[in-house]
C-alpha cells in the first residue's frame, strides 16, 4: 500500500523506460482512473506492470485521462462509494431469475446484463469504432 500512495500523483510524468516496463507508475496508475473508452478495464497493477502487460490488460498514457468512473455515484459519503458496486450487484442478482444470469452478473465483464441494457467495455469500444468510420 505504501509503494500504491506515491502513484496517486500527477507530478511526475514519466520515469526511464525500464521502470515503466516493470513497475506500475503515475503514468499507468492515471490510466486506471480514466473514464475514456480507451483507459476501461486498464492497468489493474498495484506494483508490477508487467501482470498487465502479460494479461492484455496494459494501456500506455496516450492523453491526460478524464478521471472518474463512466457513471458517476453522484455523493461525497465514502460508505456510499466504498459499497456503491456491490448495491448495484445484489440489486442484480434479485432480479434474476436463472442461473445464466446469476453467473453473468458474478462472473460476466463489468457492464453486463442479461437484457442487454447496459454495455461492456468491448461493446462500448465497438459502438466507437462504427460511429467514428461514419465520420
Amino acid at each position: 500500500m505504501l509503494y500504491q500512495f506515491w502513484i496517486h500523483t500527477q507530478t511526475v510524468q514519466k520515469l526511464p523506460k525500464w521502470v515503466e516496463y516493470i513497475f506500475n507508475t503515475p503514468s499507468h496508475h492515471r490510466v486506471h482512473h480514466g473514464s475514456d473508452i480507451l483507459y476501461l478495464d486498464k492497468n489493474h497493477a498495484g506494483t508490477l506492470i508487467i501482470w498487465d502487460r502479460m494479461f492484455g490488460t496494459f494501456q500506455k498514457e496516450v492523453f491526460t485521462p478524464t478521471f472518474g468512473l463512466p457513471k458517476n455515484v453522484n455523493t461525497f459519503n465514502p460508505i456510499r462509494i466504498a459499497f456503491f458496486e456491490w448495491i448495484k450487484i445484489v440489486g442484480d442478482l434479485r432480479k434474476s431469475r436463472r442461473i445464466q444470469h446469476i453467473l453473468g452478473y458474478l462472473f460476466g465483464p463489468p457492464g453486463w446484463s442479461h437484457d442487454g441494457s447496459r454495455q461492456t467495455t468491448s461493446e462500448l469500444r465497438k459502438r466507437q469504432a462504427s460511429a467514428e468510420k461514419k465520420l
